[in-house]
């Protein structure tokens, strides 16, 4: 199927001003690092409005470096100035009313501490396509995640940064996918089971299985049962390439896992998914997505150096019509494209074993 894309909207350089924000991109996140270990926000939300010596005090910091995280924060946008007083913008005041700032605060923790230095390898990453960034992970192993399981301080960080990204993003998953039809799904590679107690939060209607591997399963179930989702939610600890998917389910859900493979396995999974679902039965792949015109969106291609150096060699983000590719390859038909209605590329594709 074909459809029509939406204008990419990117803030391109046009002159050496406008490619300011880009070279010292850098320093911009570090503007926005440094903000939130330091606590700032919190403290302006908590506090009002603060001239910079009262934030120097109420965050212990030396006034002239207080003055010069205000700078940062306030040319970024991030706060606001009047009167010599310094406030939150509007922006980041309703990141706080509405919960989402302690994601973000994930987030910022995860991209310094996973994705900073290897970040620095993407164009030797480029060059000889491997995942050079893993140099700067301990442990052995040719994968992040083969790296993280050897370091569980690494590795509850990105459970917390995923899981963060997931809030944030699943939307989507949540209110845009019909689920009228559907009463059980398996979350092939469903991990900490963040989705899943989402899922069913929104759909009581819906019972779920995580199938992972052992070491994800036990987060999952320790989550799911602190979520009071035990007679709803189940795991089944398994290889998803190894093993025969489970059968039994209406639907499997994909989740962040198609940025992960390559193409052919990519395929390989959705070919299990066919063999595994009942005449009738959907898969529902969400994660984000390239545009088919290869113009953006600008989230996505600044978000593939981390895909390009970190997790595996054939990680990336893959266009739209590359899944739907995919999908009929597999044998499924009627397939759907549901874009995200939020601010992050994600969507759903979704397609149908044909009936017997």
């Amino acid at each position: 199927m074909t459809m029509t894309e939406p204008k990419t909207e990117l803030t391109k350089p046009v002159d050496l001003t406008s490619l300011v924000p880009v070279l010292f991109g850098f320093a911009a996140f570090q503007q926005l690092r440094a903000a939130s270990e330091l606590q700032l926000f919190e403290y302006l939300d908590l506090n009002g409005p603060a001239t910079s010596d009262e934030a120097a005090a109420g965050l212990g910091l030396p006034v002239k470096s207080a003055r010069k995280l205000l700078l940062g924060t306030t040319s970024l946008g991030l706060t606001d100035r009047a009167d010599d007083r310094y406030a939150l913008s509007e922006m980041l005041r309703a990141a706080m009313q509405d919960g989402t700032w302690p994601l973000i605060r994930n987030i910022i923790d995860f991209q310094q501490r996973l994705s900073y230095l290897p970040a620095k390898e993407y164009a030797e990453s480029l060059r000889t396509g491997k995942n050079l960034g893993l140099k700067h992970l301990p442990g052995t192993g040719n994968d992040l995640y083969t790296r993280l399981e050897q370091t569980p301080e690494l590795e509850n960080l990105f459970f917390r940064g995923m899981h963060s990204w997931s809030e944030l993003s699943n939307p989507v998953l949540l209110h845009q996918v019909d689920y009228s039809g559907v009463t059980r799904i398996l979350d092939v590679g469903g991990g900490d089971a963040v989705n899943a107690i989402a899922l069913a939060q929104a759909h009581p209607h819906l019972k779920i299985t995580v199938f992972d591997l052992e070491g994800a399963v036990e987060v999952a179930g320790d989550n799911i049962a602190a979520a009071g989702l035990g007679d709803r939610i189940d795991v089944v600890a398994g290889d998803m390439f190894g093993d025969p998917l489970p059968g039994g389910y209406d639907a499997a859900l994909f989740a962040h896992q198609f940025v992960i493979w390559s193409p052919e396995q990519n395929v390989a999974l959705l070919e299990r998914a066919y063999a595994a679902l009942p005449p009738g039965g959907r898969v529902i792949v969400f994660n984000a997505f390239a545009a088919d015109d290869g113009r953006g969106p600008l989230y996505t291609a600044l978000d593939n150096v981390y895909f390009t150096t970190l997790p595996s060699e054939e990680s990336t983000i893959y266009p739209w019509r590359e899944h739907e590719e995919w999908l009929g390859t597999a044998g499924f038909t009627d397939i759907l494209r549901i874009r995200s209605e939020g601010w992050t590329p994600h969507g759903v594709i979704e397609g149908r074993k044909a009936d017997e």
